[in-house]
């Protein structure tokens, strides 16, 4: 799933380590999901967009068909 985490990340200077903690998941977990190898579950992805302050629906972008 095309997702615009690391952009976020990167304006919230937050590392991929501080993302995990955050939201209790392993760095490799935010990894995965960062290069659209994992697509996360619909908690994890509530969770990151309480992070980020942001709609689920503006992090992770529906895929084009």
């Amino acid at each position: 799933m095309r997702n615009r985490l690391k952009v976020l990340r990167a304006e919230h200077n937050l590392t991929q380590a501080d993302l995990a903690e955050k939201v209790d998941v392993t760095r490799q977990t935010i990894i995965a999901v960062e290069k659209e190898k994992f697509d996360p579950s619909i908690s994890l992805a509530y969770k990151i967009s309480d992070v980020f302050g942001l709609p689920v629906e503006e992090i992770f972008l529906k895929p084009e068909s």
